[in-house]
């Protein structure tokens, strides 16, 4: 207690004799309570940076707006810019919690079919980026008034979707994480500014804001040198992305390799180390995963119709003994591995396979051709990992695209009803699928069998994989360069996505993309080949001569190449994406969805991106 005489009574607010300990202890509870009720938690600082970045990013598109309508050409693209660099700071929440408007706001500039087969027109920042750049002409200021008026629509809309959305901790710290990945696989390669090539700027942004963000979660107080750590890491790659003097020069691997692999590890790091929770949800990219490049982090049994389709050891066995078993063609002497040889990838070496003729019989066109299935054979390494299965998309799941091949006349004309007959007449197999399946031997086992064996043909170990875990010696020095062009300069990344390099599209690894290449009917590149592809399943437009992007790991030994195989040599592929696919040959593809200006590859560049993909 304090004396009376220490300090006058009528000098203090209360008398403490007279309210006792009891009651200061109390009054001292109420105080910090009060002061821990005004001080936001981190996810509520998270969530208030976030909604001030929204309003910020209106004002960037609405002074964007002006500059259009005012038009002084290098001031309206200044003003692009800065609007898309007020973007990325909202863009891990915005794309996390709002897909579809963040579609709009940054979607490709192409037309999209969706589900309903209905052709909706693109719209945001990337249809503006080909009006403004390289050059904004009068005859485009109209249309870009309009689109930058729905662009502004859309950020307004975006504002009143996030106000309602409730944040976690864990939500937050899988955003960002799903960020860094998104600098990867679609920021550092241009796949969102293809034109104005602000990739790298944007991607400094993208990370400044994630820094910021975490700065709320004060990881220095429990943990200073982990802290020190990601700061370090996130102003190294900050600076080397900002510095960067030429986009076509950036060594991405080296980014890749030791900032952006080590800063997602480090977020995963910091989670863990706040006792945040992460998430155990099944993906097809893990939601535990340090970084992109780790071995196992991509599930091949995420794209299943239900889990009790899951393969199990049994199954896999089960499905890789039929795989090789001519009993599902009704042992004309066509198995899987007729057309999928493991020496060859699981590819079979023709442009396009030998046709199977009634009986087995290979039939003769005209006498002088044997008959040719429609289209090339894919690999089927790593084929679980894509969201739909055959050149045009046709079938979803793993077990569709097996019922479809035994069934197919020119491929294995087998028949699933006789081959349940068949195998159920036989012992051996009738006690495996009695072991692997509670309802034995049907249609559904047999195609459930064989779509597990093809799911256990995951390969991700390539030499390139074992680099970015950490064997340095494992790329020379002109595959390091290859991997450079492929991810930058090449523009193949913003199509066969790292580190899948397919059409798979990052960082949610939800659905696979096809595309417009223009693709000759030979090699001499006279006229496009008259395949439609997807177009002969939607009738749509943008789907015409659209075919799924296929991945390029063991591209060395699966030629020949393209959906008709008329290329023999991976050259001869560079070639052609060089030149600008086949608007770059003259076809004048109002669809194309690959880039038809010329890439200007040297031949130093053109032979270390070949030496890449084999390293793959």
């Amino acid at each position: 207690m304090i004396s009376p005489t220490t300090e006058a009574p009528s000098k203090r607010p209360f008398p403490l004799r007279s309210i006792g300990l009891g009651m200061l202890g109390v009054l001292i509870a109420i105080a910090l309570y009060s002061l821990l009720r005004s001080k936001p938690t981190p996810v509520q600082a998270v969530k208030a940076q976030f909604m001030q970045e929204i309003t910020d990013l209106d004002t960037a598109v609405s002074q964007l707006q002006k500059a259009i309508v005012s038009q002084p050409g290098q001031d309206v693209q200044a003003a692009f810019r800065r609007a898309r660099l007020a973007y990325k700071r909202v863009e891990f929440l915005s794309a996390y919690y709002s897909p579809e408007t963040t579609k709009a706001l940054n979607g490709p500039n192409i037309p999209e079919v969706d589900d309903d087969l209905r052709v909706n027109e693109p719209q945001g920042f990337q249809v503006l980026e080909e009006l403004l750049f390289p050059t904004f002409t009068k005859e485009a200021k109209n249309e870009a008034i309009q689109h930058a008026a729905v662009l502004r629509s859309t950020v307004n809309r975006l504002r009143t979707i996030s106000e309602s959305n409730e944040a976690t901790d864990s939500h937050v710290f899988d955003a960002m994480r799903l960020e860094v990945f998104r600098i990867i696989t679609l920021g550092i390669t241009g796949f969102d500014s293809p034109v104005a090539f602000h990739s790298l700027p944007e991607a400094a942004s993208a990370l400044e804001s994630l820094q910021q963000q975490l700065a709320h979660y004060q990881l220095a107080s429990g943990n200073p040198d982990l802290a020190r750590r990601i700061n370090r890491v996130f102003s190294e790659a900050k600076t080397s992305l900002i510095s960067a003097s030429d986009f076509n020069k950036f060594d991405r691997l080296a980014f890749i390799d030791q900032r952006a692999n080590v800063l997602s590890g480090l977020l995963l790091d910091a989670q863990k180390n706040l006792g945040i929770p992460v998430f155990t949800e099944s993906r097809l990219l893990s939601p535990a995963a340090r970084t992109l490049t780790d071995s196992g982090v991509f599930d091949p049994n995420y794209f299943v119709n239900v889990s009790e389709q899951r393969p199990t050891p049994d199954r896999v066995a089960l499905g890789k003994q039929l795989f090789f078993d001519p009993i599902l063609s009704g042992n004309s002497g066509r198995t899987c591995a007729t057309c999928h040889q493991p020496e060859r990838a699981f590819t079979d070496g023709e442009s396009k396979s030998l046709a199977i003729g009634f009986g087995g019989r290979r039939i003769a066109e005209h006498r002088t051709a044997e008959r040719r299935t429609v289209r090339n054979a894919p690999t089927l390494l790593n084929a679980s990992l894509q969201a739909t299965q055959f050149a045009d998309s046709r079938v979803v799941f793993l077990e569709d695209q097996a019922s479809d091949v035994i069934q197919n006349a020119d491929e294995m004309h087998g028949s699933l009803p006789e081959a349940v007959k068949a195998l159920q007449q036989n012992t051996q197999y009738r006690a495996l699928f009695a072991k692997s399946y509670k309802e034995g031997v049907t249609e559904q086992s047999i195609k459930n069998a064989v779509a597990s064996y093809i799911r256990s043909l995951v390969s991700l170990d390539s030499r390139v994989d074992r680099y970015l875990r950490g064997q340095s010696v494992a790329l020379s020095a002109e595959e390091k360069q290859g991997f450079n062009v492929f991810m930058g300069k090449g523009k193949c990344a913003t199509c066969h996505f790292f580190p899948l390099f397919n059409g798979t599209v990052p960082p949610a690894y939800q659905e696979t993309e096809s595309e417009v290449l223009g693709t000759p009917a030979t090699k001499e590149g006279k006229q496009v080949d008259s395949d439609v592809g997807k177009f002969v399943l939607t009738k749509r437009e943008p789907h015409r001569y659209a075919f799924k992007t296929p991945t390029i790991r063991h591209v060395a030994k699966t030629a020949p190449y393209m959906h008709n195989g008329i290329y023999q040599t991976l050259e001869e592929v560079v070639d052609f994406y060089n030149k600008g696919g086949g608007n770059g040959l003259g076809f004048n593809l109002d669809n194309q969805t690959l880039p038809f200006d010329q890439l200007n590859l040297t031949a130093p560049e053109k032979k270390a991106l070949v030496a890449f993909m084999k390293a793959l």
